[in-house]
Order: structure tokens, then C-alpha cells, then sequence
């Protein structure tokens, strides 16, 4: 690549040795990720994977892709890029283990209004520490340089996983019962969704977020709000293991009232006990501060509750146990009902 430099294109406001050298610092977090099915090298034209299958019946494969959305925001306001990576890797793997998948392998796309390598590996750093808690391998990815259409010091990111899982294991909400248990496993904060009314309450861009807040046990807003999207792959992939799973929920855009109806049957629904709710005090506080109602609340955010469970209700203690040995502060928040509504929130 030594010789591959153009003078014309740089003057167009597009440096293509700058995204050479961003690939030579990202290397080093890639290595990270590396697992036994890659066989390529960073810098080829497509990442090349051995899927393996042994012990497989009918094995299927499992995507799902996605972005960080108007979060990045807060990345840019607070000059820090290590950890949206982390949400990008998070929003697609977290959604393919609904379906009982192991993640195989993720790519990311970056895309940018200037290309500082330094900036862009430290956005790979976050998506490889998403790579390495969820068991998938970066194989591949795209930065695009595109001036005059995103700001010298914005980008976006996003990306996709694919994960592999045997047919027969395909977690099936079709088995649902009356009485049986659901759990909530905790989030780490807002996650990845519902930052454009985030920022509307806290007016970001205009007012101050850096200031320490007591209700937010002295973080301030901006760095409670920046907290990355948890990933809940490895405890998950466990509790399958130990317990009968009857479905899984990935509590994103839409909150409680359209995510869990996802994996719910008709003529069922989900009870969900209110008390029981362990709500994080930032939903507290975009509630006070944005005036906004509770219906609307529980159908934006995860409220505190990344991850919902169905199980037996026979095995409840069990799936418990499975959630805290893998470090999960898990709870049951509600059961399965006879219900033509899908979400009873009381």
C-alpha cells in the first residue's frame, strides 16, 4: 500500500493512506476476537469463515443487524469513541439470541466526514470488546470517507452478526404456557434506543450534561447516558443449557409494549408486576425532567430491564441460579396469562 496515494482524491477531501493506517491500528484490537472458524486476514475483499457444525443435526443460520442510532451524539459532544462499538455489536448479537444462536462473527461499517485513524480505531477497539463479551470473531468491516456529506467530526455505525444454531434447538414460544414464569434480566442503563427523546429532555447540544448528579449517584448525564449497551450472549447461551427456555426478549425500541409480544403466542400475554421493577434512576429521571407519561415511558425505553425470559415456572430457581452463577442480577418480574392483550403492566 506504500505506493497507493493520490494527491487529486485528497484534495477532494478524501485521504486513502489514512485508512491504511487506521486498519494497521485497529489490528492489534482484531487479534482480540479471533476465534477458531476465521480464516482471513483484516484487509481482503470479504471475511471468510469455517462454520462448524459438528454435533449439528440441521444446523441454521441466524442474523441480525443494526446501528448505535442518534447515541453516537453523545459520543461526538463528549469526545469519547471507545465504547459505542460496543453498543453497535450489542443491539445485533443480543437479537440473535433470542432465537438460541451462538454468535459466529460480526462486520461494521463506519462511515465518516473525515478519517482520522486514531478516531476509527478506537471506535473498532469498542466494537472488538463487543466482539470478544459476545464469543463472535471481527472478520471484516468498511470505513467510507465521505465529505461534504457527514460533518469533519461526525460518522455512523453500524453492522451485523450472524450466529448458527441446530433447528431442533430453535427456542420455541409456541410451547408457552399459563403460569409460566417471566424474568428480567437488569440493563446497564438506556442502552441504544430512544435517544432522540433522551435528547429532547436533556436538551443535548444546547445545555450542560457534564455536571454530577446526585440522582445518578454523582455521574453526570452525559456519562450515565454514554454507558454501553450490555451484552447478554454468554449467560444466556448458558441458561439454555441448564433450563427448558420457552423465549427470549430483547427489550429495545418500543420497550416493554412491543419487544416482549415478539416472542409471545396469541391468546397469551405477559403480566408484568410493576413493583417488582428494579428502575434504573435515569428512566426516573427522563420521566421528571421530560414530563413525560408512564404509557410512554414503558414504550420507549427498557426501563431498567435489558433482557426478558419465559421459563417453567417448576424451573424459575433454577434459571436463577443459572443468571447469578453467570453474573447476571436477574429477578422474575411477571408470568404468562390467558390474555388477548399482550402486556399487562399492574
Amino acid at each position: 500500500m506504500k505506493n497507493s496515494q493520490s494527491q487529486s482524491y485528497a484534495a477532494a477531501g478524501v485521504d486513502i493512506t489514512a485508512g491504511y493506517k487506521a486498519v494497521e491500528l485497529m489490528k492489534a484490537h482484531i487479534a482480540k476476537t479471533i476465534t477458531s472458524g476465521v480464516c482471513s486476514d483484516v484487509g481482503g475483499f470479504g471475511g471468510l469463515f469455517e462454520l462448524d457444525v459438528e454435533g449439528m443435526e440441521k444446523p441454521v443460520l441466524v442474523s441480525g443487524t443494526d446501528g448505535v442510532g442518534t447515541k453516537l451524539k453523545l459520543a461526538f459532544l463528549q469526545d469519547k469513541h471507545d465504547t459505542v462499538g460496543i453498543d453497535c455489536v450489542a443491539m445485533c448479537v443480543n437479537d440473535i439470541i433470542c432465537s438460541g444462536a451462538k454468535p459466529l462473527f460480526f462486520l461494521d461499517y463506519i462511515a465518516c466526514g473525515k478519517n482520522v485513524p486514531e478516531k476509527i480505531a478506537s471506535i473498532v477497539s469498542g466494537v472488538c470488546e463487543g466482539c470478544v463479551q459476545s464469543g463472535a470473531a471481527l472478520i471484516g468491516g468498511e470505513t467510507a470517507e465521505m465529505p461534504g456529506f457527514y460533518p469533519v467530526d461526525e460518522y455512523d455505525l453500524a453492522g451485523f452478526a450472524v450466529g448458527v444454531v441446530d433447528k431442533k434447538k430453535i427456542l420455541k414460544p409456541e410451547s408457552m404456557q399459563e403460569g409460566d414464569v417471566i424474568i428480567a434480566l437488569k440493563s446497564s442503563g438506556v442502552h441504544s434506543n430512544g435517544f432522540s427523546l433522551v435528547r429532547k429532555v436533556f436538551g443535548v447540544g444546547e445545555k450542560d450534561i457534564s455536571a454530577p448528579r446526585k440522582e445518578l449517584g454523582g455521574k453526570s448525564v452525559g456519562e450515565t447516558l454514554l454507558t454501553p449497551t450490555k451484552i447478554y450472549v454468554k449467560p444466556i447461551l448458558k441458561l439454555i443449557d441448564d433450563v427448558c427456555v420457552r423465549a427470549v426478549s430483547h427489550i429495545t425500541g418500543g420497550g416493554f409494549y412491543e419487544n416482549i409480544p415478539r416472542s409471545i403466542p396469541d391468546g397469551f400475554g405477559a403480566k408484568i408486576n410493576k413493583a417488582s421493577l428494579q428502575i434504573l434512576p435515569i428512566f426516573d429521571l427522563i420521566a421528571k425532567e421530560g414530563n413525560i407519561p408512564e404509557r410512554d415511558m414503558y414504550n420507549t425505553f427498557n426501563m431498567g430491564v435489558g433482557m426478558s425470559v419465559v421459563v417453567k415456572k417448576e424451573d424459575a430457581q433454577k434459571a436463577l441460579a443459572s443468571l447469578k452463577e453467570s453474573g447476571e442480577d436477574a429477578y422474575i418480574m411477571g408470568e404468562i396469562i390467558k390474555s388477548e392483550e399482550k402486556v399487562v403492566i399492574c
